[in-house]
């Protein structure tokens, strides 16, 4: 079995551990209305000059300063009581891992200059979504519950086998994340885990002569069908700053 394929891919989307902002999202069973009642007129009272000379940015709410994360854009606006919530399975990267890395980085620098390692490697089984804060803990028992008969070993970078199972994992999360309407994952999904990024979308130089020769640093490296097999024993669901373990039984 050779080593596994290397892709390069854009995305819009972010994983970082930040609270979010989007549209609260409804209740389970709540449809978005309120039985009975109709919503009442908001009024907002101007906010006296000498106040906001105080708080200086609260009016319009906090500010995102893109250089505290490399360049990268928040997948939601900042809003205090909203949390970027992502399902995963983590891959915890060995020395000789870490050697590979460090050899297809130096070489894809040649071509992307601002290409950076990523600090945690992991296989995603959901998109980031929007949680209000009371949601995060109903949301992971329902986790839980969901994946408390599933088990499977796979292999990296781009997994070439497994896949069928993945595709188990993902339906399950899947099934919680409408329980909350929430957005599911991908339809087709490719699962990979991810190297390095970088801020734009830098596919054109990636693609074609440079993955090729990434590909053949990989096929070449010592043990890299044994070092690139990842064993699942656990899915994890970051929300925020808050973690959860559920193990693979």
């Amino acid at each position: 079995m050779s080593a596994a394929p290397l892709v390069g891919y854009s995305s819009s989307g972010s994983e970082d551990e930040v609270e979010a902002d989007a549209a609260p999202p409804a209740s389970p069973g709540a449809g978005g209305r309120r039985c009975g009642r109709s919503p009442l007129p908001k009024e907002r009272f101007p906010v006296p000059e000498s106040v906001l000379n105080m708080f200086p940015g609260t009016e319009e709410g906090p500010q995102d300063d893109r250089a505290k994360h490399g360049g990268r854009i928040r997948s939601f606006p900042h809003e205090r009581g909203n949390w970027a919530t992502h399902v995963y399975i983590p891959y915890e990267a060995g020395e000789a891992f870490l050697d590979l890395l460090d050899t297809l980085l130096r070489h894809a620098q040649v071509h992307v200059p601002w290409l950076v390692a990523m600090e945690a490697f992991h296989l995603s089984l959901s998109q980031s979504v929007v949680l209000r804060h009371h949601w995060i803990l109903p949301f992971v028992q329902a986790l839980k519950e969901r994946l408390a008969c599933c088990q499977q070993t796979f292999v990296g970078l781009e997994v070439t086998s497994g896949h069928t199972q993945l595709l188990h994992l993902v339906s399950e999360v899947d099934r919680v994340l409408e329980e909350f309407d929430l957005t599911t994952f991908y339809q087709d999904p490719s699962f990979h885990i991810s190297l390095a990024w970088c801020v734009g979308d830098a596919r054109v130089q990636l693609e074609g002569q440079c993955l090729q020769e990434l590909q053949e640093i990989v096929d070449e490296f010592e043990d890299a069908e044994v070092l690139l097999r990842v064993l699942a024993e656990q899915v994890r669901c970051k929300s925020g700053n808050k973690f959860f373990s559920m193990p693979l039984k």
